[in-house]
């Protein structure tokens, strides 16, 4: 009965009832208006009209326009008036001009940094790549940065309080999800304990990934334990595309000297102390070195833009780590959806063309765009070997079925596809010819690529790069061969439904 009530009264119900009471009456009122008025209806026709030529005429990814039309003009008296309000898949003006004046704040800080050119002895396809996430996202890369693979939250959970316990300046922390348990209960033990000792600690996280697992004061409760908190993007029952764009970053950071990301939120299925779909498969990464100082200014630079503030950077400046061996070459990268640059989808796309032997993928979802589509076939065509391992058991069935509806086209180019079967595989990492990788948050998915904050750690001839190639061949071990054989007696609605699914899929 308790656990009824809770589900009863949680915020999120009163969130999409507010949300459903919204879209009912504009319908009802657009409706009885349009039976009355003839002049009003012919303007909701007029004003669909215009939004569909609006959309067509927008610089949106394909996907998005299909999705859009295929709401506006089979609804013309009610679809235009529902583009308009929810946002007209635009940022508002103010927004973008707020939060280019922090990225630039951010370009600032790290412009000494940028030293993309240094990587030309390795090849143009190492400079360009370099060059890039420097020209477009301010993001520098880096040597004497030591990296730590982690194949396993399990592996990642006991290192990172190892590393908390060595904090002495800052902790700072962003999550997508924190949840209570024996994960976050331990790291925030020494929040706790550190903070008590003055050393300052902030954490953000964001509010529709923490709906269902932290109650909504929960920035108040870490206020009151001497942690200063953040909360991204409240979630309110307003129609508006802006609650999709939601913080996907997970970045722990201690004094500016190490740094952790990867697939890991702060939730105990995360570390397989709790089952969920199965054995919980994901990665981290951990930095010790001069890249470091690019995630804190990614994590300064984010809570300014929600703290509303303009803080001096160089205060947490670390100093000059010590010179290490050769290490290869470090690249932290962050992407927004507050401006027109895909940086995610862009490094993928890039490591993709730059494969001349393999390309080995792991990703939860894989919900692709046309770009990502034609360029994984394309090198598959080309006779480069293309390996992709999505779950075999989901987390959102919807999306699992979406995912799999993607798989004919690559698979008729001769793309690998395994599904890994002892449970869900959420790791999002790249890796090409033992000579670059990529590890982070970012899903092949229209979410990741166009919606959300993310970020993610390129990797150019480190040596880390052939322990991702490891794990993922001891993934594919554990792991099941799909191909097109299993799509030829598909039942007739499973098709449908997955082609609706797939339309759709950008506005999910």
């Amino acid at each position: 009965m308790k656990k009824l009530l809770y589900i009863l009264f949680h915020r999120s119900v009163f969130v999409a009832l507010a949300l459903l009471a919204q879209i009912t009456t504009l319908f009802i009122m657009v409706s009885l208006f349009s039976e009355y008025t003839q002049i009003f209806y012919w303007c909701c026709i007029a004003l669909s009209v215009l939004a569909a030529l609006a959309i067509v005429g927008s610089r949106m990814e394909p996907g998005y326009k299909i999705a859009w039309l295929l709401l506006v003009l089979p609804f013309p008296v009610f679809g235009g008036i529902f583009y308009i309000m929810s946002g007209g898949g635009t940022i508002p003006k103010r927004t973008q001009k707020r939060m280019q004046g922090m990225l630039e704040k951010s370009a600032q800080a790290l412009r000494e940094d940028f030293k993309a050119d240094d990587l030309l002895p390795l090849g143009g396809d190492a400079a360009g790549q370099a060059s890039y996430l420097e020209r477009r996202a301010a993001c520098p890369a880096y040597t004497n940065t030591e990296t730590e693979y982690f194949p396993l939250g399990d592996d990642a959970f006991p290192r990172m309080l190892e590393e908390l316990e060595k904090a002495q300046k800052y902790i700072f922390l962003e999550y997508f999800i924190i949840e209570p348990g024996v994960f976050w209960d331990s790291i925030l033990t020494i929040l706790e304990r550190k903070a008590a000792q003055g050393i300052e600690v902030r954490v953000i996280y964001d509010d529709m990934g923490c709906m269902f697992t932290l109650p909504r004061d929960y920035d108040e409760i870490l206020s009151q334990k001497g942690i200063q908190c953040r909360v991204f993007n409240r979630f309110l029952p307003v129609m508006s595309l802006r609650l999709n764009n939601r913080d996907h970053r997970k970045l722990l950071i201690i004094d500016g000297k190490v740094g952790f990301t990867g697939g890991i939120n702060l939730a105990d299925e995360y570390i397989n102390v709790r089952e969920r779909f199965g054995t919980w498969k994901d990665s981290s990464i951990l930095l010790e070195g001069d890249a470091v100082w690019s995630m804190t200014v990614m994590f300064l630079t984010m809570w300014d833009n929600i703290a509303n503030w303009d803080e001096d950077f160089e205060r947490f400046r670390p100093p000059a780590a010590p010179v290490r061996p050769w290490t290869g070459y470090v690249q932290p990268y962050t992407d927004t959806p507050l401006d027109r640059e895909t940086v995610g989808q862009a490094v993928y796309l890039n490591m993709i063309a730059k494969a001349k032997n393999y390309i080995y993928i792991t990703t939860p979802y894989l919900v692709i765009d046309v770009a990502t589509n034609t360029a994984l076939c394309n090198a598959a065509k080309s006779g480069v070997d293309v390996r992709i391992i999505t779950p075999h058991i989901p987390d959102k069935r919807y999306v699992f079925e979406v995912t799999r509806a993607h798989y004919p086209p690559l698979l008729e180019a001769g793309v690998k596809i395994y599904e890994y079967t002892p449970g869900f595989i959420h790791a999002k990492n790249f890796v090409v010819d033992d000579r670059f990788a990529t590890v982070g948050t970012v899903n092949l998915d229209y979410r990741s690529l166009f919606l959300h904050f993310e970020d993610g750690i390129w990797l150019c001839e480190a040596p880390c790069i052939r322990e991702i190639r490891k794990d993922f061949e001891e993934t594919l071990k554990v792991s099941e061969s799909y191909s097109l054989r299993r799509f030829k007696h598909l039942n007739i609605l499973l098709q449908l439904y997955r082609s609706i699914l797939r339309v759709f899929a950008p506005l999910m």
